[in-house]
């Protein structure tokens, strides 16, 4: 009896030292995993402010002359297109004037890129939960309407968090060596805005933003994804090896969502840039050298801003600036895509936007 009482005490003793064994183990884990989880989020972020920081300064003169075609009175032509435009730009201001503003873009893009893939990546992975448990398909994936959907809460959520960064760049853009006042940097011009023109000035024009960033942000990501999608499961082309793609390839994807994109948009984008130059006193003399009239600037809302400017300009003027835009997204959401899982690939994250 005494025999069996001990090795009944034995066994309790070790089955109690497996268990603690075992709940150590668990706890240790427990700690680790928000350590790693706070490490992919850094490296997520990270990639997408690389992503965004190159593909914008590679486009950086093709940015300023597009702002410049979409703000410049049309009764005191300056700019006549954008080769004659850039070269008035070398002629009159160098080198340096074809990247003005882009420190303050890459201030401003930098964050709203790793916001935005970020942003994307935690909104595919809670629609795509909510999706499998409404249809009972554990296997389901993102339909590109879905994709859509998280693109577009993405974009929002990127463009709000920098919003005043994108109105004062765009007025650091806009000025000349010969404008009448001179914003000296991005901390000044948030502070002068803020002075002369209060808070809500920085977020003037928001509303065509929200809503041109929609169809733009949701459609790159839903269809450079889909095209991926398709090319790798499909492979038409005989592009795909060993389910990737070649970085030619996903360029072309790229190239193609940005364009698509950017057409459905860019009529939001040039009302959205003249609402951020109302109650700027200057923007007359900036956009026009001197001459035209103030009248033009002066808009009391987004339906006001597009009925004065299809009334005066014509309907055209809606996509002012369009072919430099184009010609500037088409490398620039290319290179973002292929940048961003590119440096997600040499952090060695595992999870890609289109996983």
């Amino acid at each position: 009896m005494a025999s069996e009482d001990v090795k009944r005490s034995e066994s309790a003793a070790v089955s109690t030292i497996v268990k603690m064994a075992e709940e150590a183990k668990l706890a240790t884990e427990g700690v680790k995993a928000p350590s790693l989880g706070f490490l992919s989020i850094c490296k997520s972020l990270f990639a997408g402010g690389v992503a965004g920081g190159v593909s914008r300064t590679a486009v950086a003169p093709l940015e300023r002359m597009k702002i410049l075609l979409q703000v410049q009175n049309p009764h005191s032509i300056k700019y006549n297109g954008t080769v004659q435009g850039l070269k008035y730009i070398w002629r009159t201001e160098g080198l340096r004037g074809l990247f003005k503003g882009n420190g303050t873009n890459c201030a401003r893009i930098i964050p709203n890129s790793a916001v935005k893939f970020f942003s994307y990546e935690r909104a595919s992975e809670g629609i795509l939960y909510m999706y499998r448990r409404q249809t009972g398909n554990e296997n389901a994936q993102l339909t590109p309407l879905l994709r859509l959907g998280a693109g577009a809460t993405a974009g929002i959520i990127a463009m709000s968090a920098t919003y005043p960064m994108d109105m004062v760049r765009g007025r650091l853009t806009v000025q000349t060596a010969n404008s009448p006042y001179q914003y000296r940097g991005i901390t000044h011009a948030l502070v002068t805005v803020l002075r002369q023109e209060g808070p809500r000035a920085l977020y003037r024009g928001w509303v065509p933003s929200v809503i041109g960033v929609v169809p733009y942000v949701g459609l790159n990501f839903a269809v450079y994804e889909s095209l991926k999608d398709w090319l790798i499961k499909d492979n038409p082309f005989g592009l795909a090896e060993n389910s990737e793609l070649g970085i030619v390839t996903r360029l072309s994807c790229g190239a193609v969502a940005g364009t698509l994109g950017q057409t459905v948009a860019y009529p939001l984008d040039v009302i959205r840039r003249r609402m951020q130059m109302v109650g700027w006193k200057d923007a007359s003399s900036v956009v026009t050298g001197g001459g035209g009239s103030k009248a033009s600037l002066e808009y009391t809302g987004m339906v006001d801003a597009f009925r004065k400017t299809v009334r005066h300009e014509g309907f055209g003027a809606l996509y002012k600036g369009l072919v430099p835009n184009s010609v500037k997204v088409v490398p620039s959401i290319a290179i973002a895509f292929v940048t961003y899982e590119m440096v997600k690939d040499v952090l060695g994250v595992e999870f890609r936007i289109s996983d």
